[in-house]
């Protein structure tokens, strides 16, 4: 009898765990991001409205979210890559593909700019966009002009790229994103190539140049130059244009007295999407699901942009955006300047290896 009670009692817990290993899905969500990218009021929102706790990582380069994932078993349940590294990453098969039917809030997004992002994630099958921006310069325009004087050509990537201006600028601070893909595009660019050239001598020609400007770079940054340029560490970023837009504000609101701004240079710049994919050995994809459907609410989306100036592709949430930054066109840039700009889209893995070793030379000096 007691060796029947003590089975129907094991059989009895067996049948119970599917439904336990659901309620813990149900509570737990692990999300690594780009660092200051969410609004105060993002995750206590989410957690109020599911009942699921979030843990909340963040980084500061594609590279660093990479090297994550290509580990294996990272713990996360929602990243956010870039879409030209999404593409690389989608091929190897580290995400998996989205169940649509339980996002209704996808009905929200942009379908011209998410045509855009197919390129890298077909049919977009795997991802949904947390933001997009664009790369550009950032400026303590109060030092640089005093430096610089009134008639230099604030809206040329030559005050990067040209000794002449970017050599007097040292003294003030010059900080350059510390991500290859990017830079190595921006210089492709200035020197009338391809940004994105499948072509190793292109990289060899922007290694030349980047050479040539690397004694005036002061830092190499893609998180901190964002209090540097608010303090008045820096007065010369190339930059993301929300990050700048956050410096702005944070010196505003500290009552700096000196003016600072972002700029995207006339001749093009840099466009990116940041997207949000659930990894293939999620321990909670039905968490995941349900965050992916929250941020694509319009008004927890708009409340995203207000805090760090990254537009989305939800078009249902620029009419929630503050007025101040739905106009404001380094934030939404005007048509006339999105023809201008370039998508960054994936490279062959031998281009991906070449820009990783000039970087590190460039960086290091040897």
């Amino acid at each position: 009898m007691k060796k029947k009670l003590v089975k129907k009692v094991l059989c009895s817990l067996l049948l119970l765990l599917p439904s336990a290993g659901v309620l813990a899905e149900d509570k737990v969500l692990n999300v690594y991001n780009w660092s200051d990218y969410i609004a105060k009021g993002t995750i206590p929102g989410f957690e109020k409205q599911t009942g699921v706790k979030v843990k909340y990582d963040v980084y500061d380069s594609d590279d660093t979210l990479q090297a994550k994932m290509l580990t294996g078993r990272a713990g996360y349940d929602i990243v956010v890559p870039t879409s030209n590294f999404m593409a690389k990453q989608i091929e190897a098969g580290i995400y998996q593909k989205l169940d649509k039917s339980k996002i209704p809030n996808l009905a929200n997004l942009d379908k011209a700019l998410m045509a855009k992002i197919q390129d890298a994630d077909p049919g977009n099958a795997h991802g949904v966009p947390w933001a997009y921006g664009t790369d550009g310069l950032g400026y303590n325009f109060t030092k640089v002009k005093a430096i610089l004087g009134a008639g230099a050509p604030l809206d040329s990537w030559d005050i990067l790229f040209d000794p002449k201006y970017v050599s007097k600028l040292k003294g003030c601070g010059v900080s350059v994103l510390d991500q290859a893909n990017d830079v190595f595009a921006v210089a492709l660019h200035h020197l009338g190539k391809d940004p994105n050239s499948k072509n190793p001598a292109d990289y060899q020609a922007a290694f030349e140049l980047l050479k040539k400007i690397r004694p005036y770079i002061t830092q190499f940054n893609s998180s901190g130059y964002i209090n540097d340029l608010a303090n008045g560490d820096i007065c010369l970023a190339l930059g993301w244009s929300g990050d700048v837009n956050i410096a702005k504000h944070r010196a505003a609101e500290a009552k700096r007295t000196y003016q600072l701004g972002y700029v995207i240079p006339k001749s093009g710049a840099p466009i990116w999407f940041d997207v949000m994919v659930i990894p293939k050995d999620a321990p909670h994809v039905e968490a995941a699901l349900k965050w992916i459907n929250y941020i694509q609410n319009p008004e927890v989306n708009a409340a995203i942009t207000d805090q760090v100036f990254y537009p989305t592709a939800n078009a249902a949430a620029r009419k929630f955006v503050k007025p101040e930054i739905a106009n404001d066109p380094s934030v939404y840039p005007p048509e006339s300047v999105m023809k201008t700009l370039f998508l960054l889209k994936p490279l062959p893995a031998d281009i991906m290896r070449l820009q990783n070793r000039l970087w590190t030379q460039l960086k290091t000096g040897r």
